[in-house]
């Protein structure tokens, strides 16, 4: 099949938008004999007028050949072999043009379990997921390269699947998640065949892998437009099947989806997100469960929102750092003497962050907060002040509370024993902060929000 060839003067891509070690490798692979394009979602967000995170190139030469030009790079990957090339922090992923696997599982299963077979140019476009993501940049020629009208695609907005919709879900259910990742964060709509697939086939998603799946989904909810994938997830049954309690939560809003109390904190934690960067996991944990966390008898009289995430395949670390969160935005909602001693924490400059891009949702006085910020001992000491008094109405909890601020039993004691010459028992005040210490400890120390993280590429 010959592909629609794009001459520069019909596409926005220029060299002067890509990484120059990126070319470096681009050209010395030509100047070695062999066909070398930047690939993927870089060139669909060239296309489009975007800055792309990362840049993948994809070339005729096998991996070993490529170890060879490169002394800064090194092979990786067991079931297919990929080259990194290193300059510096960055690395550049080099992979060779493959095919669709010809694998048939048992009984006509399409599921991929074998995809590892080295091919060609044209055999690689077809095999990837959707056409947006199926152009080639040639940077001898400054052509791109379209075998799968992708281009049409872009300028119609759409994401589409690469061959029969139904097929390539079955082959891959991750792809129905892919598919919600790139209409949420380009402004795109999922192409009505691919969107109906997705309907029928979205219990295929048992199939895929725990870690995929949780990958995937902290890649589809931590991302600038996370308020709109989760609605799309919903909206296609994703969600009913992913994280079954969140479905049943965003069911039950009496209004819009989209002005439902999660859907709100995701779109927060998107603006958070929207200078770029990727969000820590517990963040977007932390933002698509803080309204069960703050209602959880609304999910059930013995709902335990930890036990729920680690049993479908959420770290313990992650779900840890998430609950540190949580108390956290109760703390900071709040103010009292444990929020000093939580300003002390690692975490506490994600926790404020993650309370002051919330909080305004919830109607919670930011002045306050602000307030505490300028004067934590006087705040407290004025909020104690403005306290009403407890009534003295002689019942024995008022004078167990009386006795204890001036020492009750313990202080006649002491006294009595030191007067009869006795040695006085020394008495530890208790530590809060050590205890608050070792209850936060699993995990607290949180990166901050625009961090960088290692991710599977586009």
């Amino acid at each position: 099949m010959e592909p629609r060839i794009i001459v520069r003067s019909e596409h926005p891509i220029s060299r002067r938008d890509i990484d120059p070690n990126v070319l470096k490798v681009l050209y010395r692979l030509a100047a070695g004999g062999h066909v070398a394009y930047l690939v993927g979602g870089s060139v669909r967000d060239l296309m489009l007028g975007r800055r792309p995170k990362d840049f993948d190139v994809a070339t005729s030469a096998h991996p070993q050949q490529v170890r060879d030009l490169f002394r800064n790079s090194r092979l990786i990957g067991r079931r297919f072999r990929l080259v990194h090339v290193f300059f510096g922090p960055k690395n550049i992923e080099v992979a060779t043009f493959r095919r669709q696997s010809e694998e048939v599982g048992a009984e006509g299963d399409p599921l991929i379990r074998a995809d590892n077979t080295f091919g060609t140019p044209e055999e690689d476009a077809f095999r990837r997921d959707f056409t947006v993501n199926s152009l080639f940049y040639d940077p001898q020629t400054f052509n791109v390269i379209d075998y799968a009208g992708g281009a049409g695609d872009l300028r119609a907005r759409l994401i589409r699947t690469i061959g029969a919709p139904e097929l390539r879900m079955r082959e891959d259910p991750v792809r129905m998640m892919r598919a919600v990742r790139f209409a949420a964060k380009l402004g795109f709509e999922i192409e009505p065949g691919t969107r109906a697939a997705i309907e029928a086939h979205r219990a295929d998603l048992a199939k895929s892998s725990v870690p995929r799946i949780v990958e995937e989904t902290y890649r589809t909810l931590g991302q600038p437009a996370a308020a709109r994938a989760a609605a799309l997830m919903e909206e296609l049954g994703l969600l009913e099947v992913l994280i079954p309690f969140l479905s049943r939560h965003l069911r039950r809003h009496p209004g819009q989806l989209s002005d439902a109390p999660m859907l709100r904190n995701l779109a927060a934690l998107g603006a958070m997100l929207d200078g770029g960067g990727a969000a820590d996991h517990a963040l977007v944990l932390a933002a698509m469960t803080l309204e069960v966390a703050r209602n959880p008898s609304a999910a059930g009289r013995d709902f335990d929102l930890l036990a729920e995430l680690r049993a479908r395949g959420f770290a313990r670390g992650d779900t840890e750092r998430m609950r540190l969160l949580h108390d956290a935005f109760e703390n900071l909602a709040v103010p009292s003497r444990r929020t000093r001693r939580l300003m002390r924490r690692p975490y506490f400059a994600v926790a404020r962050e993650f309370f002051e891009a919330i909080a305004p949702g919830y109607g919670i006085d930011h002045t306050a907060f602000a307030r505490f910020l300028q004067d934590p001992d006087g705040f407290v000491a004025r909020a104690a002040h403005d306290q009403p008094a407890a009534p003295s109405n002689g019942s024995p909890s008022a004078r167990r509370r009386k006795r204890r601020r001036r020492g009750g039993r313990m202080r006649r004691h002491v006294g009595s024993a030191a007067s009869d010459g006795g040695a006085t028992p020394a008495r530890a005040a208790p530590d809060d902060a050590g205890a608050d210490a070792r209850r936060d400890a699993p995990g607290e120390s949180l990166p901050p929000p625009g961090a960088p993280r290692s991710e599977p590429r586009d």
